[in-house]
């Protein structure tokens, strides 16, 4: 997939540097110090969308060189299916045609076209004031509108600022995510654009009493909840302003501070009106003297002193109560646990010392060593008809624990390690019920 994309690339710029590509020249008059958009749309190269997704590739670049000027900036757009090319001229290209070259790439033909747009620059007086707002509930590519950029500059030339009614002009438009604003933390929440309205008339009174108003906001960083007294006149429109970020720049004003402004360098030209349209392309960046220094001692001794002031104040508390409350507070059995603590500890001791002299290891207990099972020595037929003396011998002789007890069994201080069991005797006469069971087959009765 890469190899193909790098050879695509490849014949797209072999086909615009070897001129293989018939190019397309149109013309387009833009204005110094006024912003200028152009929709590259399908139908620009004589085709027709066919409702893929990015179906189409563009890469403008000015003609003969890789990029764009600093002063022009191209966005795509996936809502619209289309580039726009936009940007504000300075004064310092004024009379002059910059060339821009558009190579479009069909990626479902892998067909290329070439365009190249001449842009022809006319002088035009710089605005004196500037007014600066960014819109919260749109993104950058609905200002690229005509109509939409229209509604805007009604709200001032027929109610805000009347005065500006014949040269009032954006002078700067762009994404706020692109000018450090953070992203929506809903996908379906715009991005919000930011916007700069010029012209050489003076601020009406109604916009100086608006600057007034939101003049306490200037310290917080967004507030899109803060109403005005002009509310309801944009969001009619369809715009609703973020109130922290509306702010008047006038002509006696170091417009080169404002935020968001597109300026080109950091020292301005000599001679200029409006010296943030008179810069080099150059980007001239700061001294390393210039950057200013931040001192964190002040950081420091703060969250130091803070918590040693409380951990302080508790441990004077702490001492209070523990030194100069103890003689109000009096337990008995603290008291008494106290004074026989000492007393408890010497018993302990003596008693586990004690215990050590007069253990004795308890001797090796020998298992029980049985001797052979004794076969039995009568029948019980034999058992019956014996007299009680030999009967109980016999009975003896045959009982399973006599085999127990016999010499050499191991004594514990002359004693049996288990006591002999009485001797069996019959209860009654002939009758008995052991006696009357039956005898299993092979067995003598």
């Amino acid at each position: 997939m890469l190899a193909k994309s790098i050879l695509l690339l490849g014949m797209v710029w072999c086909f615009a540097l070897g001129g293989s590509v018939t190019a397309t020249y149109l013309s387009d008059d833009v204005y110094v110090s006024e912003l200028f958009s152009l929709r590259v749309e399908p139908r620009m190269f004589n085709w027709t969308f066919q409702g893929l997704t990015e179906q189409f590739q563009y890469r403008p670049s000015l003609e003969g060189y890789p990029d764009l000027p600093s002063w022009v900036r191209y966005m795509y757009s996936s809502e619209y299916h289309s580039g726009f090319l936009y940007g504000t001229p300075p004064e310092r290209v004024a009379d002059r045609k910059v060339p821009i070259e558009i190579i479009a790439l069909n990626k479902a033909t892998y067909e290329t076209k070439r365009i190249v747009l001449i842009l022809s620059v006319h002088r035009k007086p710089p605005p004196r004031n500037v007014i600066q707002m960014k819109i919260d509930n749109l993104n950058w590519v609905h200002m690229m509108d005509p109509g939409r950029i229209e509604n805007l500059k009604n709200i001032f030339r027929n109610d805000l600022w009347q005065e500006s009614r014949q040269d009032l002009h954006i002078i700067f438009m762009d994404s706020a995510i692109k000018l450090g604003a953070r992203l929506p933390l809903r996908p379906q929440q715009r991005e919000g654009v930011v916007v700069h309205l010029g012209s050489r008339a003076d601020f009406s009174g109604r916009l100086l009493e608006l600057q007034e108003e939101v003049k306490p906001l200037y310290k917080i960083a967004s507030c899109n909840y803060k109403r005005t007294s002009v509310q309801t006149t944009f969001e009619s429109s369809g715009f609703k302003l973020d109130w922290c970020a509306f702010k008047l720049h006038a002509a006696d004003d170091d417009i080169t501070a404002m935020p968001h402004h597109p300026h080109e360098s950091h020292k301005p030209a000599k001679g200029s009106e409006l010296s943030t349209l008179r810069r080099s392309d150059k980007w001239d960046a700061p001294m390393k003297s210039e950057v200013p220094d931040r001192n964190y001692s002040d950081e420091f001794a703060v969250s130091f002193a803070i918590p040693g002031m409380i951990f302080a104040v508790l441990l004077s508390v702490l001492t209070v109560i523990l030194c100069f409350q103890h003689e109000k507070l009096r337990d008995d059995d603290s008291e008494y646990y106290f004074d026989f603590l000492f007393n408890i500890c010497t018993d302990f001791f003596r008693l586990k010392k004690s215990y050590r002299h007069e253990y004795r290891p308890a001797q090796p207990v020998q298992m029980v060593q049985y001797s052979q099972p004794v076969p039995p020595t009568g029948t019980l037929k034999s058992l019956k008809d014996a007299p009680p003396h030999e009967e109980n011998l016999s009975l003896r002789s045959t009982s399973p624990s006599e085999s127990y007890y016999r010499d050499g069994s191991p004594r514990i201080g002359n004693s049996y390690l288990r006591p002999k069991p009485p001797p069996y005797k019959p209860s009654g006469g002939s009758n008995c019920s052991t006696m009357q069971r039956k005898a299993p087959i092979g067995v003598d009765i």
